[in-house]
């Protein structure tokens, strides 16, 4: 009876024990973790159906305003160097491989700005059906971009103050975790528009 009673007790330690560590953390900076990684995939998808719609855009443009060739090979090469720099899950914690990737980012959105203000010039252009669907295409894409950039600085904020606070900061000391970077607005966006009529 008493081998019984010792084990029933070992059992009711080790399952008080399990529920103690489960409930103090330990799995919530890798739950965290994989939910930021989960939603930088989705900014990296947003941004993979951006630039496979701008060849399409490009072609469109092309046959109307051939003598706008300085601004498409502009929209080509952003779009070439955009998808050259990556961020895989591994250097989220490095903020200058976030900003490498944001940057050129940057550039392809200016780079198709102009290319969009450069149908103004061409009514023809602006009427055309394949150019108002690749349009409306890239607007909603834009979109579903800042969405899915609100939703990871979202994830990271959560993991980084898991992270940074107590009991995660005894965690992350356990797990080796690092900080994630998050994007941040480039200076040109914080000064407002100078308006002159």
């Amino acid at each position: 009876m008493a081998l019984s009673f010792a084990r029933l007790r070992a059992l009711a330690a080790a399952v008080i024990l399990g529920g103690m560590v489960a409930g103090c953390g330990v799995n919530t900076i890798p739950t965290l973790e994989e939910q930021a990684k989960a939603q930088w995939s989705e900014v990296q998808n947003q941004y993979q159906r951006r630039a496979e719609l701008i060849p399409n855009l490009v072609e469109t443009v092309k046959g109307f305003a051939a003598q706008e060739r300085e601004t498409l090979t502009a929209v080509i090469e952003a779009r070439a160097k955009a998808t050259q720099i990556t961020v895989n899950t591994d250097q989220l914690t490095d903020p200058a491989a976030l900003q490498r990737f944001q940057d050129a980012q940057a550039q392809l959105s200016g780079a198709l700005g102009r290319l969009l203000a450069v149908s103004e010039n061409y009514p023809e252009l602006k009427s055309n059906q394949n150019f108002l669907a690749l349009q409306s295409q890239l607007e909603g894409t834009e979109n579903r971009i800042a969405v899915s950039r609100r939703d990871y600085i979202q994830a990271v904020q959560a993991y980084n103050t898991e992270v940074r606070t107590f009991p995660g900061r005894l965690w992350a000391l356990v797990y080796s975790a690092q900080p994630m970077a998050t994007f941040a607005t480039s200076e040109q966006n914080q000064t407002a528009p100078t308006v002159k009529f």
